[in-house]
């Protein structure tokens, strides 16, 4: 990969990024931001107070070239967000944008040369719009699932009306491509788009967020273009600005930065030792994300289901850690711990597979690792995701498949689909292992000089800056 110094810069160009206040969203904003700054920018992070705090205590803090500005806490808090989400999004939509604008007032130094906003706080398009500074939308999930509620309309009714229920059809009629257009993923299903699609106070927000893009000056996805190019090119005919993926947006330029964050848990510093001791490709790392978490019986499902697979892991629980030490004991299998840096784990020979809930920011972090997946998608654009790197990607095993009427993937097929994942003897194991490192490979030179990232970076920074 290219390194920061070797880099085209520009002079002069002032930035202002507005992530949307959520984790997952707030840690793409903050790597796009990386990139921008190694090109020259100057960028300006803002942030609500509360989030202020949260960046200064864990491994995003902001790099080199990214300044923090705060407006006022005039959302819900992010510690509970998940209780009310809908009511979350109607915060975010209606709260934050004249604080925003006050800032922007006040702001010191060169006036932004660009507004780049998370997709899902649309109503910065307008802010730009009336100012007459172009905004740059980042869609921080999968283009496919943008794909999906741009064609809404086209959707069935029975999807999209709250109470229908499918009809009675064969295998064929439940793909999305059915019903939608012919560059959308093959291995998608209606299914996919559900309980989603029946919160209708969400899907206004992710139609509001579609319908922005009109009045936008480009639109940005995480993804990278060879893993989704169909549905890229499917989206830049029917947009008039530009549509540039530059992943996998992943924070790889702290890959070679040695300065451990522990978010003040100093208990945890060995857990690369542990790793360094492990076989090569030995280690299931496993983390839910920081959102959504599993039902207590889905808990125990896992957890149980780890101990009878005998697989050695890394576990990541940041509630709930002392509930699932009484169920499994001392195993001398794993480790449990309430945080690490993801992608430097990830990135450690002994990793060999991700128990992962398949956020867009994790999928594409194993991606770039190289390292295969088991899918437990558990909401919102999850279970698109689980669907590609089963079925589409071919780099993991969907547990969604394995579970019963009521949702729940017992133990004992997660203790299967565990060894079957990691197993050095099974053919179906070494394919979706090769697949793996294939795409880790198509993902390094993505991001390296001349490929397609860099090139769709390069061509977003020429729209506004002016080079040295």
């Amino acid at each position: 990969m290219a390194a920061a110094g070797d880099e085209p810069r520009v002079r002069g160009c002032h930035i202002v990024a507005v992530p949307f206040p959520g984790r997952g969203h707030v840690n793409a904003m903050m790597n796009l931001c990386r990139l921008l700054a190694a090109r020259g920018a100057a960028v300006t992070f803002v942030v609500t107070e509360e989030w202020l705090g949260l960046l200064r205590s864990s491994s995003s803090a902001a790099a080199a070239g990214v300044r923090l500005r705060t407006i006022p806490n005039v959302i819900p808090s992010e510690h509970g967000r998940a209780a009310d989400h809908s009511g979350f999004l109607d915060a975010v939509a209606t709260e934050m944008e004249a604080p925003f604008e006050r800032l922007l007032d006040g702001l010191e130094g060169p006036p932004p040369a660009a507004l780049v906003a998370d997709a899902y706080v649309s109503w910065v398009v307008a802010v730009g719009n009336r100012r007459g500074v172009p905004v740059w939308p980042l869609f921080p999930m999968a283009a496919s699932f943008f794909f999906a509620y741009y064609h809404y309309d086209r959707l069935p009714a029975w999807l999209t009306d709250a109470g229908e229920h499918a009809p009675d059809s064969d295998n064929s009629e439940q793909q999305l491509v059915r019903h939608i257009s012919s560059q959308a993923s093959s291995s998608i299903r209606l299914s996919d788009l559900e309980p989603l699609i029946h919160n209708k106070r969400t899907v206004k927000h992710i139609l509001s967020v579609i319908s922005s893009i009109r009045n936008a000056q480009c639109l940005l996805f995480t993804t990278m273009y060879e893993l989704e190019a169909s549905v890229i090119d499917s989206l830049q005919s029917v947009y008039s600005c530009p549509v540039y993926p530059i992943g996998p947006c992943v924070p790889y330029m702290t890959l070679e930065d040695h300065r451990t964050m522990s978010n003040g848990d100093t208990s945890q510093g060995d857990y690369f030792t542990w790793l360094d001791s492990q076989p090569v490709n030995s280690v299931l790392y496993v983390s839910l994300g920081s959102f959504v978490s599993v039902s207590a019986s889905q808990l125990d499902e896992i957890a149980l289901g780890l101990e009878a697979s005998e697989v050695r892991f890394l576990w990541i629980l940041r509630e709930q850690s002392t509930r699932v030490r009484e169920l499994i004991g001392d195993t001398g299998k794993g480790m449990i711990l309430p945080w690490c840096e993801q992608l430097k784990v990830l990135c450690h020979s002994s990793v060999g597979g991700f128990l992962t809930h398949c956020g867009m920011n994790s999928t594409l972090e194993a991606i770039f690792a190289g390292v295969p997946m088991l899918a437990l998608p558990l909401f919102f654009d999850q279970p698109i995701d689980g669907r590609l790197i089963a079925e589409e990607w071919k780099i993991g095993l969907n547990l969604r498949d394995w579970a019963n009427k009521d949702g729940l993937i017992g133990r004992e097929d997660i203790a299967r689909a565990a060894k079957r994942l990691m197993s050095s003897d099974e053919a179906d194991a070494k394919a979706v292992r090769s697949g793996a490192l294939e795409w880790k490979v198509a993902s390094r030179r993505a991001v390296d000089k001349g490929g397609s990232s860099y090139r769709n970076l390069s061509s977003l920074m020429e729209m506004v800056c002016t080079s040295e």
